[in-house]
């Protein structure tokens, strides 16, 4: 199983980034699939979640309304479209899948799948 993010970059404060996730070796229309942030010294944290078929979607409260999760389960692929984006969004953001049969998954360690980051730098 492979999970590769792409997209980072370095962006001005207000500006847009678009993430991909590309998966392979999983039926990726069976997985939950989610989107963590990591900054240094900090804990990673959930950022925001979509079921299977894309029905169901969750966010962080520090993005909701300027992030959007999306997928497409033809591709196997992942998308967070980040808008407005702030300073505070600076970090390595993982793409992830779980297995879960319930709805949405918040907590990584139901995340089976892990993909190797990307950095997204966020200036003022």
């Amino acid at each position: 199983v492979q999970l590769q993010a792409s997209g980072g970059g370095l962006v001005q404060a207000g500006g847009s980034l678009r993430l991909s996730c590309a998966t392979s070796g999983l039926t990726f229309s069976r997985y939950l699939m989610g989107w963590f942030r990591q900054t240094p010294g900090k804990e990673r944290e959930f950022v925001a979640a979509i079921t299977w078929s894309g029905g169901m979607t969750y966010y962080a409260d520090s993005v909701k309304g300027r992030f959007s999760i999306s997928r497409d389960n033809a591709k196997n692929t992942v998308h967070l479209q980040m808008n407005s984006l702030k300073p505070e969004d600076t970090a390595v953001y993982y793409c992830a899948a779980s297995s879960v049969s319930y709805g949405l998954e918040l907590r990584e360690k139901y995340y089976g799948y892990w993909g190797q980051g990307t950095l997204v730098t966020v200036s003022s």
